[in-house]
């Protein structure tokens, strides 16, 4: 198996405790601090693991368009948990969570837009299935 599906698939598998912690915390708490204390955390947590890793003396090669798109792509990942914890104070974990997932569906959109990404027709069935399955989860 390559290393790549390995870190996806854990990912996934971290993926999933946030919404059960995340609606298991949230439960008699506004979602908005709650989204803010995630935050606070995983941001102290990064920092830490990079401090161990050495990877601070890297922030050099950061040249500026690529920092405007990380910029970007905080500020995205922050509207995601805030909406997402908003959607886990009012919903099922599992309605949220599957509905989330439709972001795979968004990515393959966009990156057909903006990357110039080929849409197959394995592509396109592999959305509508995703589609249908979190429209069934979510009922």
């Amino acid at each position: 198996m390559q290393l790549w599906i390995v870190y996806a698939l854990l990912s996934a598998g971290f993926a999933a405790l946030v919404a059960i912690f995340g609606k298991i915390g949230i439960q008699n708490l506004d979602s908005t601090l709650a989204t803010s204390v995630r935050a606070v955390v995983m941001a102290g947590f990064l920092v830490i693991v990079s401090f161990f890793l050495g990877k601070f003396e890297l922030l050099s090669t950061i040249h500026s368009k690529a920092l405007i798109f990380i910029v970007l792509s905080g500020v995205a990942g922050a509207l995601s948990w805030l909406f997402y914890f908003f959607a886990l104070k009012h919903g099922q974990a599992t309605g949220v969570a599957s509905l989330d997932r439709l972001s795979v569906v968004f990515v393959l959109i966009f990156a057909i837009l903006f990357l110039g990404e080929k849409l197959t027709w394995l592509k396109a069935i592999g959305a509508i299935l995703l589609t249908g399955g979190a429209i069934l989860m979510s009922l």
